[in-house]
């Protein structure tokens, strides 16, 4: 199934990983990357890949940018491999994709993922299942606060093998992301209906609760102390977001 599928991969100033990520899709024909005027080496470091055609618009939101990549760039092949720049795809994952027999109607493949620091994969890692291999005729993105969501129509089956995801961007940049993120985060959940919103979004609409339950979590529960100094520098960071949520919530409800 290799040959029908065409990997798609959003980037801005990816330069540490996106050489990494594109060195497990060489076995692709052709690669999508869709770059927001970069100004780092992120676009030259990926056209130097014979199989990688880089396409550039300037960013927008997350919804229009995969929007752009899935119906105006070109891509012909049944499916597609939406990627993050920061993620891997590994050996197992290449198997077993090659061997799916999806039938007609199946549209898409949630992938899990193992979270990395520095390289060092994590046992405590939170980040959720994607859908990440889908069929473009039947795939339509959604803003969702901060980033997207893929809407599909047909059944989403799940796959055994990961994804590492592994970014080695400086910690500066993860702050300066965040603290968008969850500006835009704290907006969407104080907009929402509650009877709308999962469990833990309801949760994290009350400040200051979640976040020493975060660190609790990634460190008792996921075993994140077996991770090493990588494990508490992952809950760390999840604690830190989650505050910096909850300091959204607080001046949102402040200035109404």
């Amino acid at each position: 199934m290799l040959d029908k599928i065409t990997p798609l991969i959003l980037t801005y100033n990816e330069a540490p990983n996106i050489a990494r990520t594109l060195e497990s899709l060489r076995w692709a024909s052709e690669v999508v990357v869709v770059d927001s005027f970069s100004n780092d080496e992120t676009a030259t470091i990926a056209a130097s890949f014979p199989n990688v055609r880089v396409i550039q618009r300037a960013f927008d939101c997350h919804r229009n940018q995969w929007e752009f990549g899935l119906k105006e760039t070109g891509i012909t092949t049944e499916w597609v491999l939406a990627l993050d720049a920061d993620y891997i795809v590994t050996t197992d994952y290449i198997n077993e994709i090659r061997d799916l027999r999806p039938v007609d109607d199946t549209s898409g493949y949630r992938a899990r993922f193992i979270y990395c620091v520095s390289g060092k994969q994590l046992h405590s890692g939170i980040y959720p299942p994607v859908t990440v291999l889908y069929r473009p005729a039947a795939a339509n993105y959604i803003q969702d606060g901060h980033t997207q969501r893929i809407s599909l129509n047909g059944r989403i089956e799940e796959l055994r093998s990961p994804i590492l995801h592994d970014d080695r961007k400086p910690l500066r940049r993860w702050y300066e992301s965040q603290k968008r993120y969850t500006k835009l985060e704290a907006q969407k959940l104080r907009a929402a209906c509650p009877a709308e919103l999962s469990f833990l979004d309801r949760m994290r609409r009350w400040p200051l609760i979640v976040p020493p339950l975060a660190l609790f979590y990634c460190l008792i529960v996921r075993a994140g102390i077996l991770d090493g100094w990588a494990g508490f520098y992952y809950a760390f960071q999840r604690t830190l977001a989650e505050l910096m949520l909850s300091l959204y919530l607080i001046e949102n409800r402040r200035s109404n």
